[in-house]
């Protein structure tokens, strides 16, 4: 199986943030997006940190899913001693998207990570799809019925998360695997684009760009257009389309936590 890819990055302080306090990695097979939690101390840090542990996977020879769930527990661990170092009374923290190939029984498959708010989107076919669910005090009140999600963007609790890195105990990830397709194009951002474009904007500007560097750019200079409040980042991953990918009908697309690969 030969699996090719292109690769794009952006990332903009925003119109109101004096610090960028996002972080990314584009190092195939390796991409993570890192947004350190505003209100906490040294919030840049964490998301260098958890950057840091993902780009040390970029080296490895084939990375596993195991060694991607070891990245994640490296970086909150990292995080928790540069807290400690610090003498940080309110801690350092970090939400955390990635996506990595790696190698499985049957060949390659795409395994994506996330903690917190940031997202994976998927693009194929002309359809946009949110692949992680938000860790976050709004998302579990339209998971409920309580808010609509028409309410989401202007909710008091939207930027509340559940879960980030740099706690105890450690944050349980939620992480899939999927197979590699021709042609599918996948967006790793922080919640600076998504508080501004909504998925059917953020479809448009996938469907005309044909470069994942051009997507990345448009999208992160479109949110800060539409107000900029947050650091904004973007990472656009696409599959060539030329790509021969062998695909094994066994292999889970599911979400796993503890009582799967955890």
């Amino acid at each position: 199986m030969t699996v090719t890819l292109r690769w794009g990055a952006a990332t903009d302080v925003g119109r109101v943030r004096h610090n960028n306090e996002d972080s990314l990695v584009a190092e195939p097979p390796v991409f993570a997006v890192a947004d350190g939690m505003g209100g906490r101390a040294r919030a840049d840090e964490a998301g260098r940190l958890a950057a840091e542990a993902f780009a040390r996977l970029a080296g490895d020879d084939g990375p596993t899913t195991e060694a991607v769930l070891d990245a994640v527990t490296r970086a909150n661990d990292a995080i928790l001693a540069a807290s400690r170092t610090a003498g940080s009374g309110n801690g350092m923290g970090t939400t955390l998207v990635g996506l990595v190939l790696v190698e499985e029984t049957g060949g390659q498959r795409w395994c994506a990570v996330n903690i917190g708010d940031s997202r994976l989107y998927r693009w194929a076919g002309g359809q946009l799809e949110q692949l992680t669910v938000d860790h976050s005090e709004i998302q579990e009140l339209v998971d409920a019925g309580i808010v609509g999600e028409a309410q989401r963007s202007v909710h008091p609790r939207r930027n509340v998360v559940t879960r980030a890195l740099g706690t105890l105990p450690a944050p349980v990830a939620d992480c899939w695997l999927l197979h590699p397709v021709p042609g599918e194009r996948f967006v790793l951002c922080s919640d600076g684009l998504t508080g501004h474009l909504d998925d059917a904007e953020i479809g448009e500007f996938l469907a005309g760009e044909a470069t994942p560097d051009g997507a990345a750019n448009r999208l992160v200079a479109a949110a800060v257009e539409a107000g900029g409040r947050d650091n904004v980042t973007v990472v656009v991953v696409d599959v060539d389309g030329t790509a021969h990918v062998e695909v094994d009908p066994g292999a889970s697309t599911n979400p796993r936590g503890a009582d799967g690969v955890m």
